[in-house]
């Protein structure tokens, strides 16, 4: 799978711990976020970074961490066909395709262990959309997708 991933400073560490889990379970990551521990990347500077690489549709998934994984997930969530969640557990980062369709997960450094957010990502990456699902339950999750799309590309004044 290609993957992107950034960091702003306060999710580096984690960045950069998940980039090798992804890497060493076969994935293509591809880091458009803080290249090194001294910068100073900003949250929406790295939400942004990750968002427009999104956007490209080189990437299948991406990741986005920060101190809390809030600002990075608020900023990314802004541009177009970025569906963007902060997470803090397996269970969610599985749910958040299979149930929303969601192609970025944020984590938090200051918020998540190194070890729940390795099962996290793999978790994220390996779940799929509507698996496992009854017919009824995978329409209804399509239609919220369908209804979520809708609501992006209504204009607001």
């Amino acid at each position: 799978m290609n993957i992107a991933i950034a960091s702003d400073a306060s999710g580096f560490r984690l960045k950069e711990h998940i980039k090798k889990i992804l890497r060493s379970a076969g994935h293509d990551v591809d880091d458009v976020g803080q290249q090194q521990e001294a910068d100073t990347l900003r949250y929406y500077e790295a939400g942004e970074r990750l968002a427009r690489a999104m956007q490209t549709g080189k990437y299948e998934r991406g990741f986005v961490m920060c101190g809390s994984g809030a600002g990075v997930c608020m900023t990314a969530s802004k541009f177009k066909g970025v569906y963007a969640v902060a997470c803090e557990s397996e269970f969610t980062a599985a749910e958040l395709v299979r149930i929303t369709n969601a192609n970025v997960m944020a984590m938090g450094e200051k918020v998540v262990t190194p070890a729940v957010a390795e099962r996290m990502a793999l978790a994220f990456v390996n779940s799929r959309w509507c698996d496992g699902m009854p017919p009824e339950k995978a329409q209804m999750v399509h239609e919220g997708y369908d209804r979520i799309r809708a609501i992006e590309n209504e204009e607001t004044r």
